[in-house]
């Protein structure tokens, strides 16, 4: 009979804040030294960055040592995973969460964001270890209710960072086609702008996709409509629209690996 096997991974509770600030309290023993170091994740075939380091601090009043990540600078949009420097010389533990509290990100999409949106939100990786996703945009739109029928597509969502005004528009993106665009009015009440989007007929051979974006004002940069800011990490699974069957198409609005809104149309009903 073969006993437990010993983890060597040290462990953490992470707690993130209304303003940004994540707090992490190492609960396994680090030696004299030792760092935190978050790490964001390379592109494919893209060499790893230089890594955000953070000295623990003083220790809580369990006697464990803590380290804070406060608002500023704003981290690099990506994922970051979290590690644990254990020497000069650059050995590295991977951390392993334990209590994640991001209760005070929950309604985050009710506070108004200045520019630029940066957001951070720590989750469990598949495997088991802690990381931090974030975000940094120069505006941001916080997509909110989405309705779907056989005819159209309704979408709220709420500027951060910019204000709408004279030719705010919705605009879809055929992916892979920036060319080719969809511009839709608004209804706008202070920050919130509503728009309905027909459903669009197949455009080319196979399945296709529309990217969704709001235009704040006429000749402003494009906003992604998305949803960002609250407790989850990734959205993609969680929030799943139904399809709805229009002329032929199939129309299925979802969230990208991005936490961005999307629309899925394929040529035929499945």
């Amino acid at each position: 009979m073969t006993g437990p096997t010993h983890d060597p991974h040290p462990r953490a509770d992470c707690t993130a804040d209304a303003a940004g600030r994540l707090t992490c309290t190492l609960l396994t023993p680090a030696p004299d030294g030792a760092r935190l170091a978050l790490v964001r994740r390379p592109g494919k075939g893209r060499a790893e960055g230089p890594p955000h380091l953070l000295d623990p601090g003083p220790a809580d009043g369990d006697g464990r040592p803590t380290a804070v990540l406060p608002p500023l600078p704003a981290l690099r949009e990506g994922r970051w995973d979290v590690f644990l420097l254990t020497g000069p010389d650059g050995a590295r533990l991977r951390v392993r969460p334990r209590l994640r509290d991001v209760r005070a990100l929950v309604g985050g999409a009710l506070r108004d964001r200045p520019a630029p949106v940066a957001v951070r939100v720590p989750y469990a990786t598949r495997d088991g270890y802690l990381a931090v996703r974030a975000w940094l945009r120069p505006a941001h739109a916080e997509g909110g209710p989405v309705a779907l029928d056989d005819r159209a597509l309704t979408v709220r969502a709420r500027l951060h960072g910019a204000v709408p005004a004279a030719g705010a528009a919705a605009v879809l993106r055929l992916r892979g086609h920036p060319g080719t665009v969809r511009v839709l009015p608004v209804d706008v009440d202070g920050p919130d702008l509503t728009f309905t989007a027909p459903h669009p007929r197949p455009v080319q051979d196979g399945d296709h996709v529309w990217d969704v974006f709001v235009r704040p004002a006429e000749d402003a940069p494009l906003i992604r409509v998305g949803r960002l800011l609250d407790d989850l990490a990734d959205r993609k699974h969680v929030h799943v629209y139904p399809r709805a069957e229009s002329g032929g198409a199939g129309v299925r609005p979802y969230y990208t690996v991005d936490n961005d809104l999307s629309v899925a149309v394929t040529g035929a009903p499945g």
